[in-house]
């Protein structure tokens, strides 16, 4: 996924045990800068892209899975990201997609959780 509009392949990785997402900017000859971190709530499991505010940004998903929520970091510029805001999820949510589930153009958030045995949309949240 391109973060910081350049049209190179970046990297974003959910860091479980550090309780942090980080973000590795391509340099383009086939290797990354040092990775950037960004807090998130407990137990950050997967994590997805998007533009979920309209800004032609790709921004970051997350769901942590023992906080029990999603975090949504938005993309301030050139691949930086600001704090996440959180929204509830259902019990250790452990996977995330965006996507447009009611054809609206703008992408929702799906989460499916373990523990409740179910799956949640979060409608236009940005």
């Amino acid at each position: 996924v391109d973060v910081n509009g350049v049209v190179k392949t970046d990297i974003i990785v959910a860091n479980s045990g550090s309780n942090n997402v980080c973000v590795l900017l391509t340099t383009g000859n086939g290797t990354f800068a040092a990775q950037t971190t960004y807090s998130t709530g407990t137990g950050p499991y997967k994590a997805a892209a998007a533009d979920v505010n309209g800004d032609n940004k790709t921004d970051i998903i997350v769901v942590n899975l023992r906080s029990n929520n999603a975090g949504v970091l938005l993309n301030v510029g050139n691949g930086t990201f600001s704090p996440q805001t959180t929204y509830s999820t259902g019990n250790w949510p452990n996977s995330v997609v965006a996507a447009d589930v009611n054809g609206d153009g703008k992408p929702d958030i799906i989460v499916s959780n373990y523990v409740s045995n179910n799956v949640g949309v979060l409608f236009k949240y940005c």
